[in-house]
């Protein structure tokens, strides 16, 4: 359980490290940058990538289209921790496990059972719940872009995981790399034209929280992994203990320690998705 717990921490953290980006003025850009760059050696120290077989591979297109997407999704998440809030927007990454479940279901012909149905019901009003907020026009479409913006993204990041650990001629973690490694080069593209055309100064600051950022979101991975390792006859507890424990932290955080108000529709959201992922984790014990 302690690697849960350091997992869960670190998830929250991220999205803490984003709320004092804005109250600080760090560079999104350049911090998600350098992140990629301490991911990229963190990971060689503590994945050691096998590279072996790495010539005899095409890589895949999903390595591309995630190098890609992953920075973007990291981009949006900050916009949404600065409009949204980090409870409601912890909430709304959390619930886009039901893209992934849908994708279980539709394009890997996963059985579902009741409960995972009724889940997946509780989930949907979760996410619309969870996303209203009754505020002044501009601002409510902004929060709610964002959030369904994380919702979609991160969704989709779950389904080309799920795909890229289907690839076996190179371990897993060693696909990891990959992907770091190509989202760090496309960031530092885009941050070379932010300074070329933009007139963006690189700054010191930015590059030590992207070092602080990188390492609690490749220790969110990693001990999300270990913890697997470590209950690997019960997946589905580190499964619900890590959604529940991030949405709870979260919530707990934003509320007490950012001042964040949720409305009773939020809260019933909270409720909703609490449950929901409570139905899915039935699930998948008795399938068990």
């Amino acid at each position: 359980m302690v690697y849960l717990a350091l997992s869960i921490i670190c998830s929250v953290t991220v999205g803490v490290l984003f709320k004092l980006a804005r109250r600080y003025q760090i560079n999104l850009a350049q911090a998600i940058t350098w992140n990629y760059f301490f991911a990229i050696g963190l990971s060689l120290m503590c994945f050691k990538p096998d590279f072996a077989n790495l010539a005899k591979v095409s890589f895949s297109p999903f390595y591309w289209i995630l190098g890609v997407l992953m920075p973007c999704i990291f981009l949006i998440l900050g916009k949404s921790v600065r409009n949204a809030g980090i409870a409601r927007t912890d909430i709304a990454q959390r619930l886009s496990l039901f893209i992934s479940l849908s994708a279980a279901y539709f394009l890997f012909n996963e059985n579902f059972d009741r409960y995972k149905e009724v889940g997946i019901v509780f989930g949907f009003a979760a996410i619309i719940f969870t996303m209203y907020r009754k505020s002044d026009r501009v601002s409510s479409k902004r929060s709610w872009l964002y959030l369904l913006l994380v919702f979609i993204g991160f969704g989709t990041v779950d389904v080309l995981f799920k795909l890229v650990s289907l690839i076996t001629i190179v371990p897993y973690t060693t696909s990891l790399f990959i992907i770091y490694s190509i989202a760090f080069v496309l960031s530092i593209f885009y941050l070379l034209y932010l300074v070329w055309r933009k007139k963006t100064k690189l700054q010191l600051i930015n590059f030590l929280c992207g070092c602080i950022l990188g390492i609690f979101n490749f220790g969110n991975i990693l001990f999300y992994l270990r913890a697997h390792k470590e209950m690997a006859n019960n997946p589905s507890t580190v499964f619900a203990a890590m959604n529940m424990g991030v949405i709870i932290a979260g919530t707990l955080i934003g509320i007490f320690v950012f001042r964040e108000r949720l409305s009773r529709w939020n809260y019933i959201g909270l409720a909703l998705a609490m449950v929901s992922i409570i139905l899915i984790t039935l699930s998948k014990i008795y399938a068990v």
